[in-house]
């Protein structure tokens, strides 16, 4: 349902926060871009203690109800990495990194993508109605257990010897300043430590190490921007847990952080998550913003509230007909967020009512996204384009028609959709 809002990155904690209503809106002003570990994160709770009075099955059928059901998931960063390393540029430009498009004919002589909802969309809404299948439930046993045994006293150890080699931070900011100096010099041991533990197969730490090599071991932030991104994360961690900055009590704090790898893919990054509020900011550019989660929160309560004043007749046209962009009146923190992330216009009078389109118009549209959905498959050279040389690109998104005490969708459309199918 997601408008074209500002991309967000967010993690379980985040949207665990939220009600169900609050959750309408986190979904309606912002482009989500969902990461693997939160697939990952959300169905390992069904290995976890729960409140009394709750099963594991309900709180991750209520947390897949609340998941935004517009954005993307981004490819997993381990991929983007290597393939970096290995010679592919990774466009680090605030969008989320997606794959799967099939390459279609879009008319005469011009071609499109379509993206068709993805495996973890079909999961999530299995989850929502309390059905699992056996192999996530072993996962999810799985999961528990590595995390039961995540075993920090190595990294710690390797981070008290930084420490004594270099000097002690006084503090994460500090420690982030000496990561990013440990890996910006030429030939540096770090980025060879790195290369050599990078969890992959031997095979392919030894193609790693030997690209680098070959090109004359450079910094890598000027060999490998991303894979520098990601390599100042893990030392970051390392140095601040030596230096006891971070606690070693807590292994979960690693998996916390493998959520900063996305930073680069998204404009704004909100979390309810204390070592997230100390480290993101820190990686965050000039162009990007941390929120702190109970803040944006208390922001969607108070633009619930404001909605829930619409007249009846408003209301039942459904959130997408009447809330496309944030309120343009009164003080709310995702209307702050628009001016400073997105386009100076989305304030002016002709954009405040959404005008339907001229009936002609509205029927071409329409023809053009049915024409999409079955076109020919493009194959040998003729599928071979990115995305930005495409036509038309085009995503298959399933959306509720009710969430929450909240109608999404306009009147009629359940009836349009019975009738397609």
């Amino acid at each position: 349902m997601s408008g074209i809002g500002p991309i967000l990155l967010f993690d379980k904690s985040a949207l665990q926060g939220l009600s169900l209503d609050e959750s309408v809106w986190f979904d309606a002003f912002f482009y989500p871009n969902i990461t693997p570990l939160f697939f990952v994160e959300t169905l390992a709770d069904l290995e976890k203690e729960v409140a009394q009075g709750k099963t594991p099955e309900q709180v991750v059928g209520r947390l897949a109800e609340k998941t935004p059901t517009g954005g993307h998931g981004n490819v997993y960063h381990l991929r983007i990495a290597v393939n970096e390393i290995l010679g592919q540029p990774v466009e680090m430009r605030r969008v989320p990194i997606i794959e799967g498009g099939i390459p279609v004919e879009a008319g005469k002589g011009k071609k499109g993508l379509v993206f068709k909802d993805a495996p973890e969309r079909e999961a999530l809404r299995r989850w929502e109605d309390g059905r699992f299948l056996d192999v996530e439930r072993d996962f999810a046993k799985a999961w528990r257990t590595t995390l039961s045994g995540l075993d920090l006293s190595t990294t710690y150890q390797l981070g008290k010897e930084i420490i004594t080699r270099y000097r002690r931070p006084r503090d994460l900011a500090e420690a982030k300043a000496l990561a990013s100096e440990l890996l910006e010099k030429p030939r540096s041991k770090s980025t060879r430590m790195a290369l050599e533990t990078f969890p992959v197969r031997e095979e392919g730490r030894r193609m790693l190490v030997g690209r680098w090599r070959a090109a004359g071991e450079p910094p890598m932030a000027q060999f490998a921007p991303y894979a520098a991104h990601v390599m100042t994360v893990d030392l970051l961690f390392t140095i601040g847990l030596g230096a006891d900055l971070i606690s070693r009590e807590r292994p979960s704090n690693k998996i916390d952080m493998a959520y900063l790898y996305y930073l680069p893919f998204c404009m704004v990054f909100t979390s309810s998550d204390r070592l997230h509020e100390r480290t993101a900011p820190l990686f965050c550019g000039k162009d990007q913003l941390f929120v702190w989660g109970p803040d944006l929160k208390a922001d969607l309560a108070k633009l619930d509230a404001h909605y829930s004043a619409l007249p009846d007749e408003v209301k039942e046209k459904g959130v997408m007909s009447f809330a496309w962009s944030p309120p343009t009146e009164g003080e709310f923190l995702v209307s702050s967020l628009w001016d400073k992330l997105m386009a100076p216009g989305w304030r002016g009078e002709e954009r405040r009512e959404q005008k339907p389109l001229p009936a002609k118009a509205e029927k071409a549209l329409i023809a053009q996204i049915k024409g999409m959905k079955s076109a020919s498959r493009l194959t040998g050279k003729a599928a071979d384009f990115e995305s930005d040389e495409a036509d038309s690109i085009m995503f298959e998104r399933r959306v509720p028609v009710q969430r929450g005490k909240w109608r999404l969708l306009p009147p009629g459309v359940e009836k349009e959709a019975s009738a397609e199918g």
